[in-house]
């Protein structure tokens, strides 16, 4: 279910993407939003920040930071913006750190299709819903949202990049 908070806190992990795309890494960021919607944590990608690392996507940098800080009890209560889908990977992060609720921009598939299959991105076209469902505890998911204005921020990035 969307809340009034929502749209305004997605756009934000849209700029923690044209942040991360400033500094040289891939357009992809994320937030987490405590219970009442208060900014905990932002990151951005990390490939080439972490040493062309191609974990080091910025839902499970999150994830994982997320989970060193706080506990379970309040982390299923968190939010978690994406500017794109998790993948199967981040998807199972944010599972494992106990985050309740995910909110995220531009589809996995939509990414795919706008990618292509550029060896820095090989991405899974697989629902993050799925990997979700598979766990033992509810996470929410609310996305795409916002789409048009999460592919902006892929825009010319992959082409000519090798």
């Amino acid at each position: 279910m969307i809340r009034d908070n929502d749209e305004a806190l997605l756009r934000q992990s849209f700029a923690v993407a044209t942040r991360a795309r400033e500094g040289g890494d891939h357009p992809f960021g994320s937030i987490l939003a405590g219970p009442d919607g208060e900014v905990l944590m932002e990151q951005g990608n990390g490939y080439t920040s972490e040493g062309c690392d191609r974990t080091a996507h910025a839902e499970r940098l999150l994830a994982s930071r997320a989970a060193k800080a706080y506990d379970l009890d309040f982390l299923s209560r968190c939010t978690l913006y994406s500017s794109a889908e998790p993948c199967a990977m981040c998807a199972g992060a944010i599972y494992w750190a106990g985050i309740g609720r995910l909110v995220y921009g531009q589809s996995e598939k939509a990414l795919k299709l706008q990618t292509g299959a550029h060896e820095e991105n090989p991405t899974l076209d697989l629902p993050c819903a799925t990997v979700f469902e598979a766990g033992q505890r509810q996470t929410e998911i609310v996305g795409p949202l916002l789409e048009w204005e999460a592919a902006q921020l892929q825009a010319d990035f992959w082409t000519g990049r090798s």
